[in-house]
């Protein structure tokens, strides 16, 4: 015990210089932390105020917070006799092995700078990417996070959208729909469009133009197929969908039209 405090006493200036420079060193890290959150949050606000598209300013946030925080490590280090030169040498190579052991990540930070530079979606836009359907919700550095209709969040690997293909349904301000519709053989046709006429013009978010496309499409098994395929703004395709789906059945009941399915006929040879 004596021994260690005729060591302290000898040590004392040394001990109180590296303990101020400990307690310095803390000071700026945790300060730094503060100034990397403030500066991404005023990036990603200015970035706004342009009328960027929100993923973008996120995006960007994001980079600004790691550069400062690494800047930060680096500045802390230093006020504690780490010699940065040589600590900065010994992380780039660290760094070259480690990424080589996350070439996933960097694939996916890769794919994060192409999708904010090529921009095949925005914030808000309701994709279909990498077999998972939302809306996009925010672009990471490494991932994109989209929110399923039923309000589930989905985190996707930028890597993972970037090399499939991508469904946008939301940047085109309008859209088709598609209903296949069949009637029996014993209907007639020319009521048939008839009556899939009125129903289309009564609704009243079917665009005029493009107009709507009412033809036979197939003879097939049990049905006269018939195509219907209206126009309507983005926003207004699945109320539109639904509501046209439910008038036409009603309106074909209506007009005695009947709507075929499916049947066997088995028939039983008796010995």
């Amino acid at each position: 015990m004596e021994v260690f405090m005729d060591w302290l006493n000898n040590n004392s200036d040394i001990l109180s210089h590296y303990l101020i420079q400990g307690v310095i060193a803390l000071v700026i890290f945790f300060i730094g932390i503060r100034v990397a959150k403030l500066t991404a949050s005023l990036t990603e606000k200015a970035i706004s105020k342009r009328k960027v598209d929100k993923a973008v300013g996120t995006f960007v946030s994001n980079i600004v917070y790691s550069i400062v925080f690494v800047a930060t490590l680096l500045m802390a280090l230093s006020q504690v006799g780490v010699e940065t030169t040589s600590f900065i040498a010994i992380l780039g190579a660290a760094g070259l092995a480690v990424g080589l052991a996350l070439q996933g990540s960097l694939s996916n930070f890769a794919s994060g700078v192409l999708i904010i530079i090529l921009r095949p979606f925005k914030s808000g836009d309701y994709i279909d990417a990498a077999g998972q359907s939302g809306s996009v919700q925010r672009i990471e550095i490494f991932s994109t996070e989209l929110l399923t209709p039923d309000n589930k969040v989905v985190i996707i690997p930028n890597s993972s959208i970037m090399s499939g293909a991508i469904v946008n349904y939301s940047r085109e301000k309008t859209r088709r729909i598609d209903f296949v519709i069949g009637v029996g053989y014993d209907a007639d046709l020319k009521q048939v469009k008839k009556v899939l006429e009125e129903v289309i013009e009564k609704e009243p978010r079917v665009l005029k133009s493009p107009a709507c496309t009412i033809a036979v499409l197939a003879l097939a098994d049990s049905s006269v197929n018939f195509a219907v395929r209206p126009w309507v703004n983005t926003a207004d395709y699945w109320p539109t969908y639904f509501d046209l789906l439910e008038n036409i059945k009603l309106a074909l009941d209506d007009a005695g039209i009947n709507i075929p399915y499916p049947q066997m006929d088995v028939h039983l040879q008796k010995d």
